[in-house]
């Protein structure tokens, strides 16, 4: 075998462009007539809202990059000034294509269905009158025009807001006349507003309240004529920097930062593609942006509050059917979750399975008398979480409860901090975790007398203890009272609340102390599998995988001939199909329904020549997963169970041809198409095996 050299640069994705690409394929959902018109749209909303975190966070770094003259490269070898550039282009050619397909797609296919989104030039007069009755009984008394003078500098422009900027002409009742305003639409109103019937022609009519402010504008600016009206958004730095080495208190130094978020450096400007060059340019330099941070669009400014459309219509059948979560069997017999779990492991697999047992399962060690002590990580949650109230209860009837919370859970910082203080005021103990390292891991730690004896009970999940993405997200949640697990997991836990060294564990494996050896361990095992002439092969899925290392380890593993299958949702920096390095890997990205979330590892050779492991994990293969962060991986190891977890969480997604990309060693991905095979959709098929037909 050739010396793979490691460090050339044509064997990685970049990752930011892997990100774009899988933008990129939910825009393809959104074209996909089969689908139901309203996921479709929701698919847009979905994508519009991805780009904007991905301005906020990726490109936010990239330019701080730039702007420091950081040369340093990743293993694609591209400058930060490289990938700045690049990211441009593509994201330029995206939003292009978003547009596009919501003038030419989605708003021909609503108006067919008779959900009508209507511009100013369809509204009937007595329609036209009403709007104008909303304008002064709702909208007027709530905007503040500014006109721009010496007196009325340049307002602090909120991060991905709506405002208008205004040309006028003429002067006011001061003599004023700079010929420009800025007018910001409230975020207290609806940004979709619905017509009543008796003003429409259906149930279901629209208007825009960016429509309603541009057609009565005027109103703002008695005695002047307005010769233009135009908006626009910014799009802000929203990566909070907190200094881990000056600070005594996580989150008064969160609360201190997250006002700041708002109005931090500007990454982009959004204009309708209507404004003049002049005024384009005039809002560039307010903001300090270039040419390049200019995105002209033909439509709504921010194409995710569309969203409420989706809410709004009630019309199942333009949506997809539901369902009701499976509960298994062994729950349903048994009202103890306790009494259950001694009779062996119970895996839940959401959104197919219900997320209810683990609120059961809270909810009878509060309730328990039996029950001494809960301890739980939350980093997500949800709003009116009935997972913190259940924590709260336990803590007001005097149960030790600990919360490890994360306060920087990215777009979350503000309800974690509120979420700590209503569990402090309830009486639990609430840590964030520990400086430097954000804890990913999900883990839930009920300790219970039995008799003469302690016994610890355990949930360990790949997802958050949110009920609401429980429906939407695939994961996997682990119930068990096995021994070991319960020690390894106490030890994580006082890792977390206290000090001291890293402590040996049995059966789990941890970031950011094991897992990364760990993963490296189970490939050579792989390899030294293949190398006595023996079957070989790993089958992972994840979220992301960047972490150099492991593709350095699996290009290894696939020049010595171990079968590399991995099914990974978003950013893949790994090229696979490259001759004599990655011919044996292949690489699949599932987009579907539901948010592809689960991360499941397979070793056909783990426990020894031949002996199969299955592990789920809160960890993506990322370096920050694996080396600054808290994770947890857990075995599973229940032969019933693990079969389970390889036929339908992973070889399941491995013959999808409906929903199926598969990435090429250019870095695009093409779809499957079953041809003349039968169709195979994996969550379909899941859907269908746990909770019935439709």
């Amino acid at each position: 075998m050739d010396t793979l050299d490691l460090k050339n640069p044509t064997l990685y994705i970049n990752r930011e462009l892997s990100l774009l690409e899988f933008n990129r394929r939910v825009i393809e959902q959104v074209k996909d007539e089969s689908l139901p018109l309203l996921e479709r749209l929701r698919f847009l909303c979905i994508a519009s809202t991805n780009l904007d975190e991905f301005f906020e966070i990726r490109v936010a770094g990239l330019k701080q990059q730039v702007k420091y003259s950081s040369t340093q490269t990743g293993p694609d070898n591209l400058s930060p000034a490289e990938v700045l550039a690049r990211v441009s282009e593509t994201a330029h050619q995206f939003v292009q294509e978003q547009y596009i397909v919501w003038n030419d797609l989605i708003i021909p296919a609503l108006t067919k269905d008779k959900i009508r989104l209507l511009r100013r030039t369809q509204w009937k007069p007595l329609l036209g009158r009403w709007i104008h009755r909303y304008f002064k009984d709702e909208v007027l008394p709530v905007l503040s025009p500014i006109g721009l003078d010496p007196a009325h500098p340049f307002p602090k422009v909120l991060n991905k807001n709506l405002y208008f900027i205004i040309s006028l002409e003429g002067k006011d009742a001061f003599g004023r006349d700079s010929g420009l305003a800025i007018v910001q639409a409230p975020r207290s109103l609806p940004r979709v507003v619905p017509v009543p019937a008796k003003y429409s022609e259906g149930n279901h009519d629209f208007v825009m309240l960016s429509s309603i402010i541009h057609a009565h504008v005027g109103d703002l600016f008695p005695g002047m004529s307005v010769t233009g009206c135009y908006q626009f958004k910014v799009t802000r730095d929203s990566d909070l920097f907190i200094d881990d080495e000056a600070i005594d208190d996580l989150l008064r130094a969160l609360e201190g930062e997250l006002p700041s978020r708002r109005f931090s450096d500007a990454v982009r400007l959004e204009v309708a593609d209507n404004c003049p060059d002049n005024l384009s340019r005039f809002l560039l330099q307010k903001f300090g942006l270039q040419q390049s941070d200019l995105y002209q669009v033909a439509g709504p400014v921010n194409l995710g509050r569309l969203l409420a459309i989706c809410d709004l219509v009630d019309r199942p059948e333009l949506k997809f059917a539901g369902f009701t979560p499976d509960i298994p069997k062994r729950l349903l017999k048994n009202s103890s979750i306790f009494d259950a779990l001694h009779n062996g492991d119970i895996l839940l697999h959401h959104p197919f399975q219900s997320f209810a047992p683990i609120i059961d399962f809270l909810r009878q060690a509060a309730a328990d008398p039996d029950v001494l002590s809960i301890k739980q990580t939350l980093y997500r949650t949800g709003i009116d979480s009935a997972v913190v109230e259940i924590l709260k209860i336990a803590a007001r009837a005097g149960k030790e409860v600990t919360v490890v919370i994360e306060l920087r859970a990215r777009f979350d910082e503000e309800a974690n901090i509120e979420l700590a203080s209503e569990l402090q005021q309830a009486g639990a103990h609430v840590v964030y975790g520990v400086v430097n390292y954000k804890t990913h891991a999900k883990m839930i730690l009920v300790v219970r007398r039995e008799g003469r004896a302690l016994r610890r009970y355990v949930h360990l999940g790949t997802g958050n203890y949110h009920a609401r993405t429980a429906r939407l997200y695939t994961d996997y949640g682990l119930l068990t009272c096995d021994k070991a697990i319960g020690e390894d997991v106490n030890k994580l836990f006082h890792q977390l609340t206290g000090l001291g060294r890293a402590g040996k564990l049995k059966k789990l494996l941890q970031s950011p102390f094991t897992l990364h050896k760990g993963i490296l361990n189970y490939i050579d095992k792989e390899i030294s599998a293949a190398a006595a002439g023996k079957k070989a092969w790993i089958i992972a899925k994840m979220n992301a995988l960047v972490d150099p290392e492991i593709i350095a380890a699996l290009y290894k593993a696939s020049q010595a001939g171990v079968k590399i299958d991995l099914i990974i949702r978003g950013i893949c920096c790994l090229r696979p199909g490259i001759k004599d390095v990655s011919e044996n890997i292949t690489v699949r990205s599932i987009v579907g329904r539901f948010l592809e979330h689960t991360r499941v590892y397979y070793f056909h050779n783990g426990g020894g020549i031949g002996e199969e492991l299955v592990f789920c994990s809160s960890a993506d293969w990322m370096t920050r997963n694996l080396h600054y962060r808290v994770e947890v991986c857990f075995p599973v190891e229940e032969k019933r169970t693990s079969d389970n977890v390889i036929d339908q969480g992973l070889l399941s997604y491995l013959s999808d041809n409906t929903q199926a990309w598969v990435l090429q060693s250019d870095g695009s991905y093409k779809r499957l198409k079953p041809g003349t095979s039968k169709p195979r959709s994996a969550q379909q098929l899941l859907l269908e095996h746990y909770c019935g037909p439709a």
